[in-house]
């Protein structure tokens, strides 16, 4: 009976420990990266505000897992995908994962004329609730997210950056 109450109370002190750690971790996160192209903000647009687009330069989109329902909308694995608002500037998609935890994908273009580029920048955000595994696991976000995000913006580069065959 001892050691139970022992368990027990270890138990209470651990969850209690990981809870107050947590509050003092952020309630939202945010991942980003950039990459400068030699491409105008329109072919980038185009390219990065239609999902239908993003087998050109997004891993993954080409597998069989991927069902795109519409140039707005596509079921990835366990995430459904849908852009919400495509601007002059930026796209903004809802990406719902399985956990039903919602993540706010952004990217942003910002032509520099005199270099003759545009500045791609992607970020993705996520507010998290107080549960505590949920933001001592948010300190693994960039880790994760931040190597793929890094992949695809190359390969958007390397996309865009293509000569163009003339027929």
């Amino acid at each position: 009976m001892r050691f139970i109450r022992l368990i027990l109370i270890s138990f209470v002190f651990l969850f209690v420990l990981a809870s107050l750690i947590g509050a003092l971790l952020p309630a939202h996160v945010l991942v980003s990266r950039a990459v400068n192209i030699h491409a105008s903000t329109d072919s980038v647009l185009a390219v990065t505000g239609n999902i239908q687009a993003w087998k050109g330069w997004m891993e993954g989109m080409n597998d069989a897992s991927v069902k795109i329902k519409s140039p707005a909308e596509a079921q990835i694995g366990q995430t459904l995908v849908t852009i919400e608002a495509v601007t002059d500037s930026s796209v903004v998609s809802k990406w719902l994962l399985k956990s039903g935890q919602p993540q706010t994908s952004t990217i942003r273009v910002y032509y520099q004329p005199a270099q003759q580029l545009t500045i791609v920048q992607w970020q993705f955000e996520q507010s998290l609730r107080w549960y505590p595994w949920e933001r001592i696991g948010s300190i693994m976000n960039d880790k994760i997210m931040g190597p793929m995000m890094e992949k695809n913006l190359a390969s958007l580069k390397q996309f865009l950056e293509k000569p163009q065959v003339v027929q």
